[in-house]
């Protein structure tokens, strides 16, 4: 954090490189290459995908804060959001309602998922980063775009991205230090688990 509290993009990514070497920002790799420290949480029960009323919507959010509080990132919230473009440039957008929900982002960096593809349909990844005073009910507008998958990508952690916590439209994945902080987590909400043995 800068002396005004915006973020250092610079020093963000020094901080990212140190605490998660062996993988880029990138949401939905995260659990492939931390399998020993990860878990995936469902949001509804039965592992329903989408909610379809209030009350369900009610369900999402607290097991969401849930953990969080758990995790306690206290005094702040990192959140990083997502959006993807044509070119190197953050603009112009193909998602307009990542920054509806995120408008006090700064752009973070540029990552391209897949070098390897054509530079003419090259799609690039644009990262942008923001603070927020921790609190159960900060984030409520981007969990309910998650949930009704009008934004992905999203990763939330304290400022010191000890732990990454990235939800879904369904649930959540959860990245902690340790194997042993991860097994303690899932212990506590066996009921929140995937049947499946994949655990996804």
């Amino acid at each position: 954090m800068l002396p005004n509290g915006s973020l250092d993009p610079q020093a963000l990514s020094r901080l990212w490189e140190r605490q998660w070497p062996e993988c880029p920002p990138i949401a939905h790799w995260l659990r492939g290459h931390y399998p020993d420290r990860w878990i995936r949480f469902h949001s509804l029960p039965e592992s329903k995908r989408y909610p379809d009323s209030e009350a369900e919507y009610a369900i999402v959010l607290d097991r969401h804060y849930t953990v969080l509080a758990e995790l306690n990132p206290s005094p702040d919230l990192l959140v990083i959001t997502a959006d993807w473009t044509d070119t190197p440039a953050p603009t112009p957008p193909k998602w307009p309602r990542r920054s509806e929900v995120a408008p006090a982002a700064q752009h973070w960096q540029t990552l391209i998922e897949r070098p390897d593809d054509d530079p003419e349909f090259r799609i690039y990844t644009q990262l942008y980063a923001e603070t927020r005073p921790w609190r159960p009910g900060i984030i409520d507008v981007a969990l309910r775009a998650v949930a009704d998958d009008e934004i992905y990508s999203v990763i939330l952690s304290p400022p010191d991205l000890r732990w990454l916590y990235h939800p879904y439209d369904g649930g959540a994945d959860v990245i902690l230090p340790t194997t042993a902080e991860r097994d303690a987590l899932k212990n506590r909400h066996r009921a929140w688990l995937s049947t499946h043995s994949s655990g996804l």
